[in-house]
């Protein structure tokens, strides 16, 4: 596994973090919702390709 993608998932969620407080402050409640959805599918497409990635390892090291 690569250290970047720690760090990507890391800043995604920071980046979300942020937008949600301030989209809360200003009283748009639904956007904030809709911002961390939209940070949380970016980080599962994130988390997917790299299961793939395993999923294909294990297959072709056991010839499956």
């Amino acid at each position: 596994m690569n250290i970047d993608l720690l760090f990507k998932i890391a800043a995604i969620g920071i980046l979300v973090a942020v937008l949600h407080q301030v989209l809360v402050r200003a009283g748009r409640e639904d956007q904030a919702m809709m911002t961390t959805l939209a940070g949380l599918v970016i980080v599962l497409t994130l988390v997917i390709k790299e299961i793939s990635t395993l999923f294909n390892s294990v297959r072709t090291m056991f010839g499956l």
